[in-house]
C-alpha cells in the first residue's frame, strides 16, 4: 500500500499483530466476517498518507451482510444507508446546503480526495458488533494514529462519540485540527451535539485556510 508500507512492516513484527493475524486467519476461515478479507485495509489503500486532509474514525465495520467494504460509515452503492451514515448526511445538507443521493452511500470519493475512512476495528463476524475487540486492533490503530500525528500536512480529525473521542489524546501536532462530537448514531445525534456540529464546512474552512484544496462532499444524484 502506497507510502504506508514502512508503518505495516513494523507493525507486521510486533506480537501483537502477529497474533491478531492468527485470529484472523482461523475466523475467515472457520466464520462469517465483514468486510470481505480483500477489502480489510481498503482505507489504507485509497488514502495514501501523503494524501490525507482528513480523518473520520468509526468503531468497527457493519456486521450485516452486503453493507462493509472497508471504509468507515460507507456503504456499497444501493444498499439502503444504515442510520448513522442518513443522518451524515443530513449534517451535510445542513451545513453545507446542499442535497445528497440517499441511493448512494458509498463514500469512495470521499477516500480518494484524502478523507482517510478508518474503522477502529477492521473487521467483525456477523451479526456479533465488537466481536473483534481485545485481539489486537487497539495496539494497532494507536500506532496508526501516532503515525498520522506526525504527518507534516493540515490534516483535520473527525472524532464522533466518545469511543473515537479516546484516540485524540495520541494527536498532539500544531498543524492538525481535532474536532468532536456526539456520534452520528440515532439515539446520540438526536441528544444533540451532532446535528449542528458544522464539522464539514469548518474541516473545508481550515483546509482552504491553510492553502489545501477543500473536500467536495455532494456526493453524484441519480437521475432516476
Amino acid at each position: 500500500m502506497e507510502g504506508w508500507d514502512s508503518l505495516f512492516h513494523q507493525i507486521a513484527e510486533e506480537p501483537y499483530a502477529k497474533s491478531l493475524k492468527a485470529f484472523l486467519d482461523d475466523q475467515y476461515a472457520h466464520a462469517a466476517v465483514y468486510p470481505p478479507r480483500r477489502n480489510m485495509f481498503k482505507a489504507f489503500e485509497l488514502t495514501p498518507p501523503s494524501k490525507v486532509k482528513v480523518v473520520i474514525l468509526g468503531q468497527d465495520p457493519y456486521h450485516e451482510p452486503g453493507q462493509a467494504m472497508g471504509l468507515s460509515f460507507s456503504v456499497p452503492r444501493g444498499t439502503m444507508l444504515p442510520p448513522s451514515l442518513r443522518n451524515i448526511y443530513k449534517e451535510i445538507e445542513d451545513d453545507l446546503g446542499i442535497a445528497m443521493d440517499e441511493d448512494n452511500g458509498d463514500l469512495t470519493h470521499w477516500a480518494e480526495q484524502g478523507v482517510l475512512l478508518l474503522n477502529a476495528f477492521l473487521s467483525v463476524d456477523a451479526h456479533a458488533p465488537l466481536s473483534h475487540r481485545n485481539r489486537g486492533y487497539e495496539e494497532f490503530m494507536a500506532e496508526v494514529f501516532a503515525y498520522l500525528d506526525q504527518l507534516p500536512q493540515p490534516i483535520v480529525f473527525l472524532l464522533w462519540g466518545g469511543f473515537a473521542r479516546g484516540f485524540a489524546k495520541y494527536l498532539h501536532n500544531p498543524n492538525h485540527l481535532v474536532l468532536t462530537a456526539a456520534h452520528p448514531s440515532p439515539l446520540s445525534a438526536n441528544r444533540g451535539g451532532f446535528f449542528g456540529c458544522a464539522h464539514f464546512s469548518k474541516t473545508n474552512a481550515y483546509l482552504i485556510q491553510h492553502g489545501v484544496e477543500p473536500i467536495q462532499w455532494q456526493n453524484k444524484i441519480s437521475l432516476c
